[in-house]
């Protein structure tokens, strides 16, 4: 390892990473482990690029300097951003495979126990394929690693959690730039663009997923965002978000009235009000993830304006690139997971009603990190739904 003053992290930072990976490797049994997936490279190296859709990987024994794999045209940032000493490059019409495997032949481990992730976006089928059959060559034995790297991810350290309170202020400057700007007769583009300037003016860099921006009808649509629909007066618009610091995020969503607050409305803030005061209530190490479920789909779904909770109550969130924010396929919080909370977990709470009186989705939302006694939010901004008259 070398050290590099572009690191996101002090050198010993992630030295501490990789040997909690190699202990986890020696308790699998494997002498080696290929990661590919854009987040847990990042974890592990610092690396990062918009051009992750082209195969990369970095190959690390149990002993001995880890190895990346990467297209020639990135291996600027494995230069530059990480503390990685050897890059073994490929060109665009070169074969990343067959350099995958050369790699682990030179570094002696054609015939050893070797990880991959076999659930890796970015390491599809026909190149596993590939992959198992140049490595039948030898008395190699390829195994499904995947959650090896992520074990290390889900609980932050004190360094992460410093940039996730970086991250949270971009968050509030965009989601309460996004409040000021509803109003009747603007478009929801107008909205997404008041958003995305003042984030990135608070530091933010490019999120995994750009702000949802939805008002009225349009809320109903699960994940949809700006088409440039005008904001009727007394209609509501959602609104959804990220800030983003060297890919650790935080989300919240909140919803702005135009107009007089209905019953129905005041009805479903106080209900997601009270879900998430009861979640941080409940929230401390060694509750169980599905005591937690419990708690906040009880009082969302005794709620008086015919909505629902369709979705897990929150997930894990840190490391992300597109297409996706959160970090669910590490944790959900969803029934009947007996997982245990520990201190270090960070966590998008997400309370929200989808179908208030049957034609209307809101939502009230925070990013909380749990602590040694409970649990903590990152942000400050107020949860209440902004009435603009």
């Amino acid at each position: 390892m070398r050290d590099n003053p572009a690191l996101c992290f002090p050198l010993a930072e992630y030295e501490r990473r990789l040997t909690e990976l190699r202990e986890r490797m020696q308790e699998r049994l494997l002498d080696a482990v290929v990661i590919s997936d854009p987040e847990n490279l990042f974890y592990l190296t610092g690396h990062q690029t918009t051009g992750y859709s082209y195969f990369q990987a970095l190959v690390v024994p149990l002993d001995g300097e880890p190895v990346s794999i990467t297209r020639e045209l990135e291996a600027s940032n494995m230069v530059h951003r990480t503390w990685v000493e050897e890059a073994r490059c490929y060109t665009d019409t070169g074969d990343a495979i067959q350099e995958l495997f050369y790699t682990i032949k030179d570094l002696g481990l054609e015939n050893k126990y070797i990880g991959y992730e076999r659930n890796s976006y970015f390491f599809p089928a026909y190149q596993q394929d590939r992959f198992h059959y140049h490595m039948q060559a030898g008395e190699g034995n390829l195994l499904d690693c995947y959650g090896i790297v992520e074990e290390g991810r889900i609980c932050k350290s004190q360094v992460e959690i410093e940039l996730m309170r970086s991250a949270a202020l971009a968050t509030e400057a965009g989601m309460q730039a996004a409040i000021d700007a509803v109003q009747a007769g603007v478009t929801e583009n107008e909205v997404a663009a008041a958003a995305c300037a003042a984030m990135f003016r608070a530091g933010s860099d490019y999120p995994a997923v750009l702000p949802y921006v939805t008002s009225g009808p349009r809320t109903m649509i699960g994940h949809a965002t700006w088409e440039g629909r005008t904001i009727e007066p007394g209609e509501h618009v959602f609104l959804e978000m990220a800030g983003c610091v060297r890919r650790y995020h935080t989300a919240m969503m909140r919803t702005v009235l135009l107009g007089e607050q209905s019953a129905a409305m005041r009805s479903a803030e106080a209900t997601m009000l009270e879900a998430l005061a009861a979640a941080h209530e409940l929230i401390r190490p060694g509750l169980m993830v599905t005591d937690l479920d419990k708690c906040v789909r009880d009082i969302i779904c005794r709620n008086d304006v015919a909505a629902k909770l369709i979705t897990r109550v929150g997930y894990s969130i840190g490391i992300a690139f597109a297409p996706s924010w959160d970090e669910g396929y590490i944790m959900s919080l969803k029934q009947g997971d007996e997982t245990v909370l520990r201190p270090g977990m960070t966590f998008h709470l997400i309370p929200w009603m989808w179908g208030v009186e049957g034609d209307k989705t809101c939502g009230i939302s925070d990013t909380i990190l749990v602590t040694e006694e409970g649990c903590e939010s990152f942000f400050t901004l107020p949860k209440e739904m902004t009435v603009v008259k």
